[in-house]
């Protein structure tokens, strides 16, 4: 295994993709890729939870192989990588094949996995997935290997978190303007047509479904007739 002063320029080219303008999954794919050439590690992946199904699901993954990215989702509390999430702690694992709680030793097998090092990634004590860490020859992983993964884990959490908050405010913007638009919209229907408020807003809700439009599409139609009728 590498040297401290791999580890840290590790980080340091994990932190510039963080602050980049690359895309979640591109920056999740450099994440375990970057992870595991310095870790040298055979495979390393990313999975995050569902949590209405309570599974966890790879996100994102170096290997090529098809059988481990097409392995089936580990329930919270299954196998290795679910026993970290449901404990909040890094599991490490001297030999996958002699180890009882680990699933899928057929595939582990066949892909020549030997040591593996699971560590839950964490936003504000939440779980919100694990990055697993194989080795192809037994490794007794070191504090300062698990130190490292865990502040990978870290750092892939505070992405994904700051990512969805994006995309949350995105959604909270897009409704607000849909609905400032369609209470102008209604609020014509009523003035030119003698509307009442509910009616006017279930003609729009109407020509959208029978348009195969957006409700926001058609009240900016309306708006923008009423301007040109108005010029």
């Amino acid at each position: 295994m590498p040297k401290a002063a791999n580890h840290i320029e590790a980080l340091s080219k994990i932190a510039q993709a963080i602050t980049s303008e690359l895309y979640l999954d591109d920056i999740l794919r450099l994440i375990v890729t970057v992870t595991a050439q310095t870790l040298g590690s055979k495979i390393c992946s990313l999975m995050l939870l569902d949590e209405k199904k309570q599974e966890l699901i790879i996100r994102a993954t170096q290997s090529i192989s098809e059988s481990y990215n097409k392995k089936p989702p580990l329930k919270i509390g299954e196998g290795i990588a679910g026993k970290a999430v449901a404990e909040k702690r890094p599991i490490a694992v001297y030999d996958v094949l002699q180890e009882k709680e680990y699933k899928y030793k057929d595939i582990a097998k066949k892909e020549g996995l030997a040591s593996l090092l699971c560590v839950p990634m964490m936003v504000k004590g939440k779980v919100i997935g694990v990055i697993n860490l194989y080795t192809s020859k037994p490794h007794s992983f070191t504090k300062n290997e698990i130190h490292m993964l865990t502040t990978v884990a870290n750092q892939a959490a505070m992405v994904i978190e700051n990512t969805e908050l994006i995309v949350k405010s995105r959604i909270i913007q897009e409704e607000l303007e849909t609905r400032k638009v369609v209470e102008k919209a209604k609020g014509i229907l009523m003035r030119e047509q003698g509307l009442p408020e509910d009616e006017a807003y279930r003609t729009i809700q109407k020509y959208s479904m029978n348009s195969r439009k957006s409700m926001r599409q058609v009240a900016e139609a309306i708006v923008t007739a009423q301007a040109v009728k108005e010029r």
